[in-house]
C-alpha cells in the first residue's frame, strides 16, 4: 500500500522519509521545503529522541590486546602504542615479556625520541594510522619527542585523525574547543560537546565522562548520571564516584546504583592480569 506525501498527500510507493526524524515522507524536495515550518518542531523534538537513543546506548567493549587477548584498560597510561607495527597493548605484554623489542613484531626498541619520531612520521605518512596522528598531535601541543610546541599543527593533526575514526581524536578536539583559546583554535561549546559525544559513542570511556561533567555543570543531573553510569560501568573511577553522590542526592536510584557497581566491578576484573600486576609494580619502582 503506497504511503502519501506529507505535504501535498499525493500517493507514492517511492517517497522518501524526512532524515532527521523518520516520521513523515515527501514525494520531492519542494514538498519537504513548503511543509518545513508545519513540522519543524514535531522534527526536532523527534530527531533529539532518537539521537539520545543512540548517545545513551552502551557502547562497544574494549580493543583486545593483540598478545594476551585481555580487553585493553581505557587509561591510555595502561596501554602502549607501539611505532613500529602500530599496534596497542598493554603494559603488562610490554614490561613482562621483554623491553628490547616489540613482543608484537619483534622489531627493536626505539632508543631515542629521534627514531620513535621518525617511525611514527612513517606510520601516519605510509599508513595513514590515525593513532600515530594523535600521539604526533599531541606531541605538538606538549612540545614533546623533541618537536616544537605548534598548537595549529597538533590541531590538524587531531582533525585529520578524527575524519580517519579515531574516538580519542575526537576526544581530544572536544578538550580544544571546550578549554583551550590558541593559535588557530576557538573556543566552540558547540563543537567541544559535538566531538565528545562522538568519541563516548564509539567507546572512550574519558569523553564520556566529561560529557556529564558538562551536564553536571549546566544542572542537567540526570543526564549528567546517565553519562557518569555508562563510563563507570565501563570502568571509570572517576565516574563511580559521582553516581554515588548521584545515588545520595536521589539523581540515580538504588536498583540502577546496585547495578553500575556491579558491572564497575565486572569491568575492572576482565582488565585484570598478573602480568599487568606485575607491570605496575615495576612502572612504581621506576618512578621512585
Amino acid at each position: 500500500m503506497p504511503d502519501h506525501c506529507a505535504s501535498c498527500g499525493k500517493a507514492d510507493a517511492n517517497l522518501k522519509a524526512c532524515k532527521a526524524c523518520m516520521m513523515v515522507k515527501y514525494c520531492c524536495v519542494e514538498c519537504q521545503v513548503a511543509h518545513r515550518p508545519a513540522h519543524k518542531k514535531a522534527c526536532q523534538e523527534k530527531a533529539k529522541e532518537l539521537f539520545d537513543v543512540q548517545l545513551y546506548a552502551q557502547p562497544p567493549g574494549q580493543e583486545e590486546c593483540p598478545i594476551c587477548m585481555i580487553p585493553l584498560p581505557y587509561i591510555a597510561a595502561e596501554c602502549t602504542y607501539m611505532s613500529c607495527c602500530g599496534k596497542t597493548i598493554c603494559v603488562g605484554c610490554r614490561y613482562c615479556l621483554t623491553r628490547a623489542c616489540c613482543p608484537f613484531c619483534i622489531s627493536a626498541t626505539p632508543l631515542s625520541d629521534e627514531e620513535n619520531l621518525k617511525r611514527l612520521t612513517e606510520r601516519m605518512e605510509k599508513y595513514n594510522d590515525p593513532k600515530a596522528m594523535v600521539i604526533l598531535g599531541r606531541s605538538y601541543y606538549d612540545g614533546l619527542l623533541g618537536l616544537p610546541v605548534d598548537q595549529s599543527k597538533a590541531f590538524e593533526l587531531l582533525q585529520r585523525a578524527s575524519e580517519l575514526g579515531s574516538a580519542a581524536a575526537h576526544s581530544h578536539l572536544g578538550f580544544l574547543y571546550y578549554d583551550y583559546d590558541g593559535v588557530g583554535i576557538e573556543l566552540d561549546k558547540k563543537k567541544a560537546v559535538h566531538h565528545l559525544q562522538i568519541a563516548a559513542m564509539m567507546g572512550h570511556v574519558s569523553a564520556r565522562h566529561n560529557l556529564g561533567c558538562s551536564e553536571g555543570k549546566h544542572g542537567n543531573y540526570q543526564r549528567a548520571m546517565k553519562h557518569f553510569m555508562i563510563a563507570a560501568k565501563c570502568g571509570s573511577k572517576d565516574s563511580l564516584y559521582y553516581v554515588k553522590h548521584g545515588f545520595r542526592d536521589g539523581y540515580v536510584t538504588k536498583e540502577d546504583f546496585e547495578k553500575t557497581l556491579r558491572d564497575y566491578q565486572a569491568s575492572c576484573d576482565k582488565t585484570k592480569s598478573e602480568q599487568r600486576d606485575r607491570a605496575a609494580v615495576i612502572i612504581a619502582r621506576e618512578r621512585e
